[in-house]
């Protein structure tokens, strides 16, 4: 099973570079996009949610949104029910910029997957989306994600 975590591993490295270098104009790396897409599709998240969402620590996510908004990508706002948690909004910015993200994330999937049939497509996002699912519920179901754990 070694080879499997590995080539997910090498899979994902290459993501980040092919990513960085589509958004290399934008100022933006190829790590960032995540938090733009995930921003867009939910304004006004906390920081918190963000963090759980896409299973990043949140000192992480702190650091990364910050850079964000000094770029001008996005904005943090107290909530207005309790002022300790900060919600994140997309800029004008990020919502012109987020498709074109969804555009190289499709442009990396064919070419990952252009040598493949509809059938084999099929098969390996339907068995991608069990692995995730598995690893997810693992982080899920462990302490090490609790507070205080």
């Amino acid at each position: 099973m070694t080879a499997f975590t590995k080539s997910i591993n090498v899979l994902y490295r290459c993501a980040v570079l092919f990513r960085t270098e589509k958004l290399k104009e934008t100022g933006l790396n190829g790590y960032q996009n995540t938090y733009i897409s995930n921003i867009c599709r939910n304004p006004g998240i906390s920081q918190d949610q963000l963090s759980k969402l896409i299973y990043i620590n949140k000192s992480n996510v702190t650091r990364q949104l910050a850079a964000l908004e000094q770029m001008g990508f996005i904005t943090r706002e107290a909530s207005p029910t309790d002022r300790r948690v900060l919600l994140v909004y997309p800029t004008q910015k990020a919502k012109d910029l987020y498709p074109y993200i969804q555009q190289i994330l499709g442009e990396w999937n064919d070419y990952l997957t252009s040598d493949f049939t509809e059938e084999e497509r099929v098969l390996l996002s339907s068995m991608m989306e069990r692995v995730m699912e598995k690893a997810t519920d693992y982080v899920s179901e462990n302490s090490f994600r609790k507070k205080g754990k």
